[in-house]
């Protein structure tokens, strides 16, 4: 739970921007009421890391938090997706580096690490997750290591497509002196939860423990 309560927090920070420029394929929407900025939303969900999971330490002894008995630092960075928003399903594929540090040079050693992918629905609901794992490889002598991971997920079109009446509400062009012409459409508490309904995001980071992610939080 609180992993899904970090992922949350995440999401929920840029909801209005990804609000706008997240998952439709109903062409621009012009959000002013007469001169201003068109966007427009893609069927494709963000990717992101979320917040304290892009990072792992393992400790040797593992019930130590100690600087002195950080064992491995692993990181998550370059993350990189594709996304083909054509047909019913919406597929999206993201590819990340992950580079390692030990502190102990001497010896061949193999590390694994495992990763979870989880897309997230309206910034809250976790519609499916996965787990695997890379195996980082150290050389004798050496203190560094790096892999690679995938990951990938299908999302209904129909799902990440606004109603048309929201998109009505949102894209309809107002005058000075209509009653609501300086009203943002999204502070509407309706077709902001429309809005949250459609946006999906595929998240990615590494699979911790609870004593990982409180050490990650709190250090």
């Amino acid at each position: 739970m609180r992993l899904n309560g970090r992922l949350s927090k995440v999401v929920l920070a840029g909801l209005t921007i990804l609000a706008v420029a997240g998952c439709s394929r109903e062409g621009k929407l012009d959000l002013s009421s007469g001169v201003g900025i068109a966007v427009t939303r893609t069927g494709c969900p963000a990717v992101a890391v979320p917040d304290y999971t892009g990072d792992m330490t393992v400790f040797d002894p593992a019930n130590s938090t100690a600087a002195s008995a950080i064992d491995v630092v692993a990181n998550i960075t370059n993350v990189r997706s594709t996304c083909n928003s054509e047909g019913a399903k919406i597929y999206t594929e993201a590819t990340f580096d992950i580079y390692a540090v030990r502190s102990n040079p001497r010896g061949a050693r193999s590390v694994t690490v495992p990763y979870f992918s989880t897309v997230v629905q309206g910034g809250t609901a976790v519609v499916a997750k996965r787990v695997k794992n890379v195996t980082l490889q150290f050389a004798d002598g050496q203190y560094r290591a790096s892999g690679s991971g995938k990951a990938g997920s299908y999302i209904d079109a129909a799902a990440a497509r606004l109603p048309e009446d929201v998109i009505e509400k949102i894209t309809r062009r107002r005058k000075p002196g209509d009653p609501d012409a300086a009203l943002d459409p999204l502070a509407d508490p309706a077709t902001k939860a429309a809005v949250a309904r459609s946006t999906f995001e595929l998240l990615i980071g590494f699979q911790l423990t609870q004593a990982q992610l409180q050490y990650n939080a709190t250090r």
